[in-house]
């Protein structure tokens, strides 16, 4: 696949991307919950075209709209208007679940480490292609991964750009969000505007079976804003034309590969699996 674009029409796509998003977004919009946060909001909704309604309170007034981003202290959030009770989602890689996994998630002995090479002591550049809310992302930059983080929907990329932003300024884990270049492009049509990475991760979106309150809450919102992943078999070839080493494919356990295109080899865990397609041995650490 070519890499030889140039700047404008680089550009030009992901301008035409973004456009063709926010068309169908009507039923979104984006507000501040304290007043101190205004003029912060007024300029995310100018950068990712959404429409701008001031106070996050006034959406109850505006029967179209299904979803309200809303900067509460200072952070990006998003709530499903018609359930409150489901919470807000945001993008934090300072504290909590993201936070523990760094401290306490074995390191280089992780699956998705192994899954990328990084227990030959080799540390790729990695595209994760389906970026979603970056918490495999941040864990590979954790352990010194470079990080080309695509992602198509304009809500998701808003959400994770603000997440990589607040944990640039954080002295925990300012070092590792440094490593985040994130992309807001199609990972199908626009996987050529990155420069070739050594791997591709795929986490394409599919039905989860796990009743946690967190993934469930995830799982409802995102599939009521961005429907069923009905492309994600495209994402494979494309992926195994622009890695140089391989693909890695993270799969629930009981779904079947990508494409049905059977992988190299497998890491399974208790609920998913890593699939990994090899294109090129990784090189053995010089000693």
């Amino acid at each position: 696949m070519s890499n030889n674009k140039t700047s404008k029409t680089i550009s030009s796509e992901i301008l035409q991307h973004e456009e063709s998003s926010n068309e169908a977004l009507s039923n979104i919009a984006l507000g501040y919950v304290d007043s101190v946060d205004s003029d912060y909001a007024k300029r995310l909704a100018k950068k990712w075209q959404f429409n701008y309604i001031g106070d996050a309170a006034s959406a109850s007034k505006q029967p179209e709209l299904e979803f309200i981003l809303q900067m509460n202290q200072h952070v990006l959030e998003l709530c499903k208007l018609d359930e409150p009770k489901l919470g807000a989602i945001k993008v934090d890689f300072v504290e909590g679940a993201v936070a523990h996994r760094r401290k306490f998630g074995g390191g280089r002995g992780q699956d998705i480490a192994k899954a990328v090479g990084l227990k030959h002591g080799f540390t790729p550049h990695v595209l994760d292609a389906t970026a979603g809310l970056g918490r495999d992302a941040f864990v590979l930059a954790s352990l010194g991964c470079q990080l080309t983080l695509m992602e198509r929907m304009p809500v998701v990329a808003a959400l994770l750009d603000d997440g990589i932003e607040r944990a640039k300024l954080n002295n925990e884990v300012g070092d590792i969000a440094q490593n985040m270049q994130l992309i807001h492009a199609s990972s199908i049509e626009s996987m050529n505007l990155a420069n070739q990475p050594d791997v591709v991760y795929l986490d394409p979106m599919f039905p989860h079976r796990e009743k946690s309150a967190a993934v469930k809450k995830e799982m409802r919102i995102f599939q009521s804003l961005v429907g069923e992943d009905l492309d994600a078999d495209g994402l494979l070839e494309p992926a195994l034309a622009l890695a140089k080493y391989r693909v890695v494919v993270k799969r629930p356990s009981y779904a079947p590969p990508l494409a049905n295109k059977k992988p190299s080899m497998s890491i399974n865990m208790k609920k998913n699996r890593f699939d990994v397609y090899v294109n090129l041995a990784i090189p053995k650490p010089t000693t």
